[in-house]
């Protein structure tokens, strides 16, 4: 009976319970509506604008009374893309395009700041035929009207607008087109894309154009193309769509692979060298994987369209130059100044000419544009050939750097596009094979002059064909422009002038309080790496005097920490003076360290630097500055040698500046005053002896010091720096472009980096001219160097030029030789 009581209980406790787990369900399912309509209000939705609104259309505007509805453009992404590529392509081309943009993504996707679609019940799987042809439909059901083509685009393509329009405004949008780059699979797919023989579709990738009266037939049909899908790819599908509703295929034709341009590199595409002409023919380039390239892209284009912009005010300014001409309007006249009117000239104008002047900037090219008015004022003509022979330079040959030969790459392509244009009329190309040689100058009014001599390939193909290798001299003069003025905004400087002034105060009261209070010894600033100057010397009393001066001043006195280590060669007799000098500066000052190693011997550069690098004075922490007791430095040295020398990673080798003959030009003595300029010395860029680096980088095994067995002057910082350049080429596999390479290739990369070398010249630094005695039992590169040195020493060119010519006989000289070379032909 008991256990009958239970059961009954047990099944009552089991049926209320169910009956409150129905009621629950059933008010969950009766309420699903309701939380759905929650749900979606918890989003941000798209639907709060309407369509035109998304897009920026007003409702007035049309085909007829409208220039920016001639093409809608519409870019399909994905949610994870709207902040990275789809804005990049709005920040970019996608604001210029001659009509309007919009980004279409999956349901719910939104963004405040560009006109993203959320495409209802479309999500961002792939491959997208379903977003592909949603879109399409939602641009015939919104804008069908509205605009006269229509592009479907990825958010990895690059488009030209300025192309675009005049590419669209040239076809026929009333008649149905379907544009693009015509393809029917690789060879992999061939077959199983189900196309027929006669059957193509347009590569989705590079962009597919429809005119209007396209998508207003295919459209209606969208729902029976997304039913019937017999391949993953929706461009092959959309083809289908197309030819199947609207009767046409994709254009066959041979140039769209160039003007709708598809790079089958991948990743890699548009990473490298953007002067191509694939880049410069295009309208649309693909793929454009990484946002940082599609900046890097525009930032390119935009450059090619202001040097056409240059050009264009150039021949303008020549026409107003040769109009006025014909009109006999003086050329001092005030209205010949553009965009100036003639009260903003001062009456009084002496006739110099302004900087906008027709009179400058309209002059046709020609070499003879500037007439020099003495010798001082001559131009002086640069050779060219495999290397750069120039007057103007302190090593008068030197390579063509990376500037000059770009610069005649470009005239050099522009000038044979200009020649083969019309190569296919004429059944006949001309190809650029080889710069044999050439000359340039440049005038800071006018532009360069170029005088090149070129190898080229004649070819004929039409009637008698034939292959010829000819020569021509080609004469160019690439103009300059008017000059343009960019002024900052007053915020910025006051923002920045703020900043500044905040920093020094903060800095100057930071500094005061710690000289009140004691601090924790991390939460001061760490002292800077101690800088240990080598100087190897032999004899040169008074100037070793002068060393130590300037040292005092600047290291001990500036407390700048820094140590000495001089390296002395000589017999003990000779060196007292020496020793004594040194000794005088340690008891003035007795807690640095100025210590000395004394060698007897012939002196050897190497030898002394190579002791000094291994000596215990010096910690495998510290800088070694390698020094010559001829040098002049200051803080501003140790600033720039601390900041330049990086452990493991950078040696510092400053081209120092180095003084002429004084008494050659003024019949001075050389003196530390001395204002830096071209006509008191030069930069010696192939001097090395002057150099920073860690101790614990002179002694790796790889470089393993100085070359001990070079005696007397020089070579041995040559022989140096090609043990650093060794080393330094394990670093060529490092790419630092990101969007290049996998992000793990720089991880390890960056484990192969060694020592690089920096310079810059450092005005701070500066020899002192002191009289230079070669000796010739010197070994002969060393001889030829120190008598290269020697005469670089003597003066500039302009001095050498003035001797030279303020002596007749010398005239005299040259004339006969001359004429008698004239004679002997």
């Amino acid at each position: 009976m008991l256990q009958h009581t239970m059961t009954k209980r047990k099944t009552l406790i089991i049926a209320c319970f169910g009956i409150a787990l129905g009621l629950c369900i059933g008010t969950v399912l009766k309420n699903y509506r309701a939380l759905e309509i929650v749900k979606r209000c918890s989003m941000r939705p798209t639907n709060l604008k309407s369509p035109n609104e998304i897009i920026g259309l007003n409702d007035e505007d049309t085909i007829q009374n409208s220039q920016r509805n001639l093409v809608f453009v519409g870019v399909m992404t994905a949610k994870s893309f709207i902040e990275g590529r789809a804005r990049a392509v709005y920040d970019t081309w996608g604001k210029e395009v001659p009509g309007r943009i919009a980004f279409f993504s999956s349901e719910g996707s939104y963004s405040d700041e560009l006109p993203v679609v959320g495409l209802k019940n479309v999500d961002d799987r792939y491959p997208p035929q379903k977003k592909s042809f949603m879109m399409l439909y939602y641009m015939f059901e919104h804008y069908i009207d509205r605009f006269e083509w229509f592009i479907r685009a990825d958010d990895d393509v690059y488009m030209e607008p300025d192309k675009l329009e005049r590419f669209l405004r040239s076809i026929d949008s009333s008649k149905p087109q379907f544009i693009g780059q015509a393809g029917k699979g690789n060879s992999e797919e061939f077959g199983l894309l189900s196309l027929e023989f006669d059957e193509n579709f347009c590569m989705g990738g590079p962009g597919v154009i429809l005119s209007s009266e396209t998508l207003r037939r295919v459209a209606p049909h969208i729902p029976t193309c997304l039913k019937n899908l017999y391949s993953t790819h929706e461009d092959v599908e959309v083809g289908r769509c197309v030819q199947k509703f609207a009767g046409i295929p994709c254009t066959w034709n041979y140039e769209m692979q160039y003007i709708l341009r598809h790079n089958s590199s991948g990743r890699n595409a548009y990473t490298g060298k953007l002067k191509r002409k694939e880049i410069h023919n295009a309208i649309t380039l693909h793929p454009i994987k990484q946002a940082p390239l599609m900046y890097r892209l525009h930032s390119y284009i935009q450059g090619l369209k202001a040097e056409e912009l240059r050009q264009e005010s150039l021949l303008l300014h020549r026409d107003i130059k040769r109009m006025a001409k014909y009109l006999d309007v003086p050329d001092d006249s005030t209205y010949m100044l553009p965009s100036v009117s003639p009260g903003a000239v001062p009456e009084k104008d002496t006739g110099k000419r302004h900087f906008e002047d027709h009179n400058i900037l309209g002059i046709s090219p020609e070499l003879n544009k500037f007439v020099p008015a003495s010798t001082a004022e001559l131009l002086d003509w640069s050779f060219i050939a495999r290397s750069l022979y120039s007057a103007g330079s302190a090593n008068p040959k030197q390579k063509i750097d990376s500037a000059m030969r770009e610069g005649l790459e470009d005239v050099i392509t522009e000038v044979m596009e200009n020649i083969n244009y019309y190569s296919r009329q004429r059944g006949r190309v001309i190809e650029f094979r080889e710069l044999l040689y050439g000359y340039h100058r440049l005038d800071a009014l006018h532009g360069q002059d170029l005088i090149l001599d070129l190898l080229l390939i004649y070819k004929k193909y039409r009637g008698k064909k034939m292959t010829v290798t000819v020569r021509r001299h080609l004469y160019v003069q690439r103009a300059f422009t008017g000059i343009f003025v960019k002024e900052l905004d007053e915020d910025f400087y006051n923002v920045t002038l703020q900043q500044s002034l905040l920093g020094n105060l903060l800095h100057n009261g930071m500094a005061r309080l710690s000289s009140h209070f004691t601090m924790a010894s991390n939460l001061l600033t760490p002292p800077p790496d101690h800088i240990v100057f080598v100087l190897p010397i032999a004899g040169r009393l008074a100037t070793f005097r002068r060393f130590l001066s300037i040292y005092e001043r600047v290291c001990i006195v500036g407390a700048q920490h820094c140590d000495l280590l001089v390296v002395i060669f000589g017999p003990p007799e000779e060196l007292t003076d020496h020793l004594q000098q040194l000794n005088e500066l340690r008891s003035r000052h007795i807690y640095q360290q100025i210590n000395y190693i004394q060698r007897s011997g012939q002196f050897s550069r190497g030898v002394a630097l190579d002791i000094a690098a291994r000596s215990s004075y010096i910690r495998q922490q510290d800088i070694i500055l390698f020094i010559d007791v001829d040098m002049v430095f200051n803080v501003e040295t140790l600033q720039r040698v601390r900041m330049h020398t990086q452990r493991g990673r950078q040696v510092y080798l400053p081209i120092v500046f180095s003084q002429y003959d004084p008494k050659r030009r003024d019949g001075a003595s050389a003196s530390e005053e001395v204002p830096i300029n071209d006509e008191n010395g030069y930069f010696r860029q192939f001097g090395f002896g002057i150099c920073a680096i860690y101790k614990s980088d002179i002694l790796d095994d790889d470089i393993n010091g100085f070359d001990k067995d070079i005696t007397g002057w020089g070579l041995e910082d040559v022989k140096f720096l090609e043990k650093i350049v060794r080393v330094g080429t394990r670093q060529h596999g490092f790419l630092s472009n990101t969007a290049e390479v996998p992000l793990d290739y720089n991880e390890a990369a960056e484990q192969w980096r060694r020592l690089s070398v920096f310079r810059a010249p450092d005005p701070t630094l500066v020899h002192i001219y002191h009289d230079i005695s070669c000796d010739v039992q010197l070994d002969p590169p060393q001889y030829n160097m120190c008598l290269g040195t020697k005469a670089n020493s003597l003066g500039s060119t302009r001095l050498m030029e003035q001797l030279f010519f303020n002596n007749r006989q010398n005239i005299d000289f040259i004339t006969e030789f001359n004429r008698q070379k004239h004679q002997s032909r």
